[in-house]
């Protein structure tokens, strides 16, 4: 098995970048959740991001509904045009949480070993 560099994990995911040998591959992100795998760019990542808030306020009105945290009738969309999800309201705020924690790590990697060092 290939060795992983992660970046973020929570109950529902993992983010990480793939190793080769000791080098860290960080062109992209594997992103894996709900038996699905994703290989994102950051930009590709940051797009998520923003179709995730999209869907969220999109399904805003179910804010009163009882099945909200159930219901697998949201369907959320990724930068691969193709591919669509369908989630229930915990699994995208989940997934939200994963891919902005995911962000923020990265983020803060590449201000601490970048603009950050004096």
């Amino acid at each position: 098995m290939r060795e992983i560099e992660q970046i973020y994990h929570n109950n529902f995911g993992i983010a990480f970048y793939w190793k080769n040998g000791k080098e860290v591959i960080s062109e992209k992100i594997q992103l894996v959740f709900k038996e699905t795998g994703f290989y994102f760019t950051v930009a590709e990542l940051n797009q998520f991001c923003e179709l995730i808030e999209d869907s969220l306020i999109e399904n805003a009105c179910c804010e009163s509904c009882e099945l909200k945290n159930s219901c697998h009738k949201f369907l959320l969309k990724t930068p691969c045009a193709q591919i669509d999800l369908a989630v229930s309201m915990k699994e995208l705020n989940s997934i939200k949480d994963l891919v902005e924690g995911s962000l923020f790590k990265i983020e803060l990697e590449e201000y601490v070993y970048g603009a950050g060092l004096n």
